[in-house]
């Protein structure tokens, strides 16, 4: 291939991976094409998208950008899944995929610049939480003590009303209510 060429192809490497933070790097060898295209259409449906890249090329693309650290997993047939909600969301929805697909092996991924390493890696990360689930996680923690208070001061106030109600009920219904010492 001569170097124009190789240029050429760097440059769509770099438009196309521009702005994505993280990824997966998988080996999609010895995929049949109609499952392969399964799998892409299934992802594609939930903004997930498959790159097949060449190795030399996309680690001169992915130089200086946050997709760097996978360049050194660049080696045999290479594709990168990208996209969707969030690397964590795109890492369980490769993971489940792969369930029983023994053609789709796991090389590396990235999330905020740390990098997970292989198949126990890349099934690590599909076990994080998402940002959404972080956030609402960190919600809950805050919340909970002002529900504790809340049921705390709840609670006697609750027992004052019902002898309110209970003296009240007494009242119109003509009872004596005898004071209690």
């Amino acid at each position: 291939m001569s170097k124009p060429i190789k240029q050429m192809i760097v440059r769509e490497y770099q438009k196309r991976f521009e702005g994505v933070e993280g990824g997966v790097l998988v080996e999609i060898r010895g995929m049949d094409a109609g499952t392969n295209n399964r799998m892409r259409t299934e992802l594609v449906g939930k903004k997930i998208r498959v790159s097949v890249v060449k190795n030399t090329l996309a680690g001169k693309a992915f130089q200086g950008t946050a997709l760097e650290s996978l360049s050194k997993f660049l080696s045999g047939p290479s594709a990168l899944v990208y996209g969707g909600e969030s690397v964590v969301a795109l890492a369980r929805e490769i993971v489940a995929w792969a369930k029983d697909k023994d053609s789709l092996k796991f090389k590396a991924a990235i999330l905020d610049g740390i990098t997970f390493e292989g198949k126990a890696g890349v099934e690590a990360l599909s076990k994080y939480p998402t940002r959404e689930e972080a956030q609402a996680k960190v919600v809950t923690l805050v919340l909970s003590p002002g529900r504790k208070l809340l049921g705390a001061v709840k609670g006697p106030g609750g027992r004052v009303m019902g002898i309110v109600k209970e003296i009240e009920r007494k009242l119109e219904a003509g009872e004596t209510i005898a004071a209690k010492a």
